[in-house]
């Protein structure tokens, strides 16, 4: 940290990269954005797309150890039809299931997340665009609520999540889900005369 951080938005993506590889920094990463942000806002945004850029592409790393031994590794720990059954959950929403973990600041176990994207076969282009949509959506909003309202409010929020990390983590999954629904409605809007592959009889 000390080599890199005087090396500016530079530093800051060679930072994120590390904790998203190998092991998570004794600042979290949210705290390393902020703290360049507070020394020049008019950066923020290129702060939050770099760190999220350098995250997701740091990410790969457990995604590549869960493709290369993550199978073996859990069929040694439960048996091949409860695994069938993870992996068909977790290809039925694998976007969300990555990104919105992505979206919630520690001690959200983001690693683990990553290492059952690799075991499952995620693809890696789809893995990378959830990881930087949701890495970038967490630091930019916690950016903005350091500008707009202080540190006060990032401390109080920060403590909230901490606190009360399973229900924040079951909210954001659930506001996820809400919003695929509304758009596949959307998308298949029976008015237009397509129905919802559900709804289609014979199908």
């Amino acid at each position: 940290m000390g080599v890199l951080k005087p090396l500016g938005i530079w530093g800051l993506g060679g930072l994120a990269f590390i904790d998203a590889a190998f092991f998570p920094l004794p600042t979290t990463m949210n705290g390393l954005v902020l703290g360049y942000v507070a020394s020049n806002h008019g950066k923020l945004f290129l702060y939050c797309l770099m760190a999220a850029f350098a995250s997701a592409l740091g990410s790969m790393v457990p995604y590549y150890v869960g493709r290369a031994g993550g199978e073996v590794f859990l069929l040694k720990r439960i048996n091949r039809q409860r695994y069938e059954k993870m992996r068909d959950r977790f290809e039925r929403q694998e976007f969300l299931a990555i990104m919105i973990p992505a979206m919630l600041p520690p001690p959200t176990p983001i690693k683990l997340f990553e290492f059952a994207a690799g075991v499952f076969e995620m693809k890696p282009l789809p893995f990378v665009l959830a990881i930087f949509t949701g890495k970038f959506v967490q630091f930019l909003v916690w950016s903005l609520g350091f500008v707009f309202f202080g540190p006060g409010i990032v401390r109080a929020v920060g403590g909230l999540v901490r606190e009360h990390s399973e229900l924040v983590i079951g909210i954001a999954v659930a506001a996820g889900l809400g919003f695929l629904w509304y758009v596949l409605r959307k998308i298949f809007d029976r008015r237009r005369g397509t129905r919802l592959p559900d709804e289609s009889s014979g199908e």
